[in-house]
């Protein structure tokens, strides 16, 4: 079971990357993703969507027929995006703002239907669980790298602060690099998120090609002993 959990957690996480693995959700992925406070809401959006909709889809896959169980899960799906938009407007209004059209369109993202119909209907409540939730915050690791790289290219900030980028460190040159930038507006429009996401892409690959070229060589070593 341990070792099941441990494969669940590095699918979500690395392996089978919501975004830089599945290339799911590419639609949020780049147009929210101009800071790192976006994609970090809209990564806990779609994580808390993602982690409830596997459970009850779990709990009750023996219930639902083969038949209708699509519709089924989009019901399931859009009342939990609902009560979520519901949430950020009530208490998180500025963010809400921002990402705005955004969160509604969570009941289209293909990552969550995928899961439930993939996963969450063939597994148990605490499987499905682990994988909603690693699923989602793979895919909010992914958004909030994407958008802390264009922020900080984009904006000279970090959190939308200008101090965090250098830290109490370095204090003494916050007056005099970091006001000094003004920033690469690209990397704040649309043609920056392309960059980065591919960039990003390319990083992924070739750490996965050195993985597993070491893994290889460990591999060989340990036949010729």
């Amino acid at each position: 079971m341990n070792e099941n959990f441990s494969r669940i957690t590095r699918n979500g996480l690395w392996d089978n990357n919501v975004v830089f693995v599945q290339m799911l959700a590419l639609c949020p992925t780049l147009a929210v993703t101009s800071s790192i406070t976006n994609g970090l809401g809209m990564g806990l959006a779609t994580t808390a969507v993602l982690l409830f909709s596997n459970v009850i889809i779990s709990a009750v896959r023996h219930l639902v027929s083969a038949e209708v169980r699509i519709p089924v899960y989009i019901v399931l799906i859009a009342t939990l995006v609902t009560l979520v938009d519901m949430v950020l407007s009530a208490w998180a209004h500025e963010l809400y703002k921002v990402l705005g059209l955004f969160i509604a369109l969570i009941v289209v993202n293909c990552a969550i239907l995928g899961r439930a119909e993939a996963f969450a209907s063939k597994s148990g409540v605490a499987e499905s669980a682990l994988d909603g939730l690693m699923m989602g915050l793979g895919f909010t690791a992914a958004l909030m790298l994407i958008g802390g790289v264009r922020e900080v290219l984009g904006s000279g900030t970090l959190f939308a602060n200008a101090h965090l980028l250098l830290g109490p460190a370095f204090a003494f040159l916050e007056t005099t690099i970091v006001p000094d930038y003004k920033g690469f507006l690209l990397m704040i429009l649309p043609p920056g998120g392309f960059m980065v996401v591919g960039l990003l892409l390319a990083a992924k690959r070739v750490m996965d090609q050195r993985r597993a070229a070491r893994a290889e060589l460990v591999a060989a070593a340990a036949s010729n002993d």
